[in-house]
């Protein structure tokens, strides 16, 4: 079940918002990784995310240089092919929604913030695939595990509950920076990210 919201009924501050929000539910993920793997620095991403943060705060003048960022983020990247267990998915799934981010600040195109709402969504759900996957003894279950199975783990409907939530409270909320700390305390108030790794 792919997430649809339709973010583009939201205003460019609303969609930048709703993925720095998801992003902070998902950079955990990333820091796990670069400590296990001895890999990327989880700083560069959580500053870029904290800029963006800031440029919603219309207080605060904060100019972005995109073609500096997303050249300090590549670096960061990590490539599945070099790592041999299951972190290094999550983190670049994080490297891509921060990219989509920053690119969907660039060409305001609703469908690069659509990118941040699935790769948040598809990292849950290859995370709870594996997790049912490992609980069956039946290696050929992999093959029969349905999408009802992947929709009724509770990982995964915390994940669409948590989406729908920000979806809702930032249609109606007013851009300003506590509105932002409203987004930021709903998504962190477990105290988890999105697959469940303790912050």
């Amino acid at each position: 079940m792919a997430i649809r919201l339709p973010l583009a009924k939201l205003s460019l501050w609303q969609q930048t918002a709703f993925c720095c929000a998801l992003l902070e539910r998902m950079l955990p993920n990333y820091a796990m990784f670069s400590q296990a793997a001895e890999f990327g620095d989880v700083n560069v991403l959580r500053n870029q995310l904290d800029l963006i943060w800031q440029r919603l705060d219309s207080k605060q003048k904060v100019k972005l240089n995109f073609d500096a960022q997303l050249e300090k983020l590549e670096e960061q990247i990590p490539d599945p092919e070099a790592f041999d267990f299951f972190g290094v998915f999550p983190a670049l799934d994080v490297c891509m929604a921060l990219m989509s981010l920053l690119q969907a600040l660039q060409s305001k195109d609703a469908q690069e913030f659509a990118n941040v709402s699935r790769l948040s969504h598809n990292s849950v759900s290859y995370y709870v695939e594996l997790l049912l996957v490992e609980e069956s003894d039946d290696a050929d279950d992999e093959l029969s595990i349905s999408q009802q199975q992947l929709n009724q783990h509770p990982l995964m409907e915390w994940e669409l509950a948590t989406q729908n939530e920000l979806f809702d409270f930032l249609k109606q909320a007013p851009e300003n920076k506590n509105t932002c700390q409203q987004a930021k305390a709903m998504v962190l108030e477990e105290g988890l990210s999105n697959l469940g790794i303790e912050i």
